[in-house]
């Protein structure tokens, strides 16, 4: 049986609701505005009505005003009045909410290894250029053919060392491994431990299915991100968003089409996503963002300006909310004019001239049909939340995080033996039959590693192709670890 549309918008209390088919939910969406427009409010309305018929839904908090989704909201004379306009009753409650934090600090901790980042998205957060990359793709290669884990930052640190150690020996099989490239990877690692960085690889990982919960009352999860400190640091905030759709598309089986999504995403501030990205990544990207549907999952872009999203990205998205754009240059004159072109048109509106005169909360509208065609665009007011506009206090926070399904199953960091213990452990061994062997005497030494590594390499290049996916990690679309192979 479908479930019934989600009212989110209405031009008047006479007018037709503006209502999102759960069905269409995951064919992807946009809520765009300036600054102070109301896309807050909008994102937060959209969570509020898909967690209601059982959507988990995962959100970033950049500016840290989401928590209040926890707790119903309170009296407040500007959201009467909206209620009134529209002829609708004010409702108040809350929503099942589970706080993260890549940090610890306001939420659950949430990690992921860096086997699990894998080399194509770990690249980027570590700015790296074309040469850079190819060393580490070689460390991630050596890594897997050697056994080593890669959990944490030490465990790349010291394959990483590993590596230009043997550089001499690896570079018929790899290709050259620069001093040069070492040492500026080495570097970008520096940058991205004070960021903050060492702090989001490790165990134990997320699991992902511990987003798709849902309450004893049916209703579905809504997972906040705590992002207003880790979006201090764009590169981290964008590459973490990038590997979580990458990961779920992974792990997720095909869904077909649904009376609802499993799960939806909210990107806030999605021109961060593609500032910058090589060529390479931004075509993966366009491919999980396209394909991810089939898996039931919805993606909804946040941003200022529609510009932000590539073209191969933007015409996936089709459920539309915007709101206004100001029209000071010759960017936000595209910027208008662009927005305008991508709704299907109403005889009865001049689209380009109502984003300019959109009020605050006001927005221009359209959604996806039964068909899947997008409806005429409706300039519209959006509905009024039913949760606490303001943020939680600190207590409310901690209560809300100890009350939490997941609470204790990531507080507590766990350091298993990896590629850093494996390495020194080496080392060890070697400097102890070193000082065991008589003196004098001549012996056969024992394989150094950077022998077993050459070992390793041309054993590999010679098994077939089954034996070596049985024993080599499987990477993704994104470079990250298929579902079956991620908790190695």
């Amino acid at each position: 049986m479908p479930v019934e549309p989600l009212p989110i918008a209405r031009a008047a209390k006479d007018q037709p609701e503006l209502s999102i088919l759960p069905a269409m939910a995951n064919r992807h969406g946009l809520v765009a505005g300036a600054t102070g427009t109301g896309k807050t409010v909008t994102l937060r309305v959209l969570a509020e009505k898909l967690s209601r018929i059982g959507v988990p839904v995962f959100m970033a908090d950049v500016k840290g005003d989401l928590s209040g989704l926890a707790l119903p909201g309170t009296p407040n004379p500007k959201l009467a009045d909206r209620a009134k306009q529209l002829g609708i009753e004010l409702e108040s409650a809350g929503a099942p909410v589970v706080f993260w934090d890549v940090f610890g600090e306001q939420g659950h901790p949430l990690r992921a290894t860096v086997s699990e980042m894998g080399p194509l998205l770990l690249g980027r957060m570590l700015n790296l250029n074309d040469v850079q990359e190819g060393v580490l793709n070689v460390v991630f290669k050596v890594a897997d053919e050697q056994g080593l884990l890669l959990l944490d930052l030490k465990d790349l640190r010291s394959t990483l060392q590993f590596v230009a150690e043997s550089a001499a020996q690896l570079q018929t099989a790899y290709g050259n491994v620069s001093p040069a490239s070492v040492g500026a990877i080495q570097r970008a690692l520096l940058v991205l431990e004070q960021q903050g960085g060492d702090q989001f690889f490790g165990e134990p990982a997320v699991n992902l299915l511990d987003f798709l919960q849902t309450d004893a009352r049916g209703e579905g999860v809504v997972n906040v991100l705590a992002a207003d400190r880790l979006f201090q640091s764009p590169r981290l905030y964008a590459t973490f968003l990038l590997w979580l759709l990458s990961e779920t598309y992974e792990s997720l089986p095909e869904a077909g089409d649904l009376e609802k999504p499993k799960l939806v995403f909210f990107f806030d501030e999605a021109h961060l996503l593609f500032t910058d990205a090589p060529r390479a990544l931004l075509e993966k990207v366009e491919q999980v963002v396209r394909l991810i549907r089939s898996k039931g999952v919805g993606v909804f872009f946040v941003t200022q300006n529609p510009l932000d999203v590539p073209d191969t990205v933007l015409g996936q998205l089709g459920n539309r909310v915007q709101h206004a754009l100001r029209a000071f240059t010759p960017r936000d004159q595209k910027a208008v004019k662009t927005a305008a072109e991508t709704f299907r048109q109403n005889p009865g509106l001049d689209t380009e001239k109502a984003i300019t005169e959109l009020g605050v909360g006001e927005a221009l509208v359209s959604f996806l049909d039964p068909k899947g065609t997008p409806t005429r665009v409706e300039r519209a007011l959006v509905y009024p939340p039913r949760s606490r506009l303001d943020p939680l206090s600190p207590a409310e926070r901690k209560q809300v995080v100890e009350a939490s399904p997941v609470f204790g199953a990531y507080e507590k960091l766990v350091d298993r033996a990896s590629a850093y213990e494996k390495l020194a452990a080496r080392a060890r061994e070697k400097a102890s039959e070193a000082a065991a062997a008589p003196p004098g005497r001549s012996r056969a030494p024992a394989p150094s590693p950077t022998e077993k590594v050459l070992t390793a390499a041309v054993t590999s290049a010679a098994r077939t192709v089954g034996s070596t996916l049985g024993r080599e990690l499987i990477r993704g679309v994104l470079g990250g670890l298929f579902g079956g192979g991620r908790r190695r």
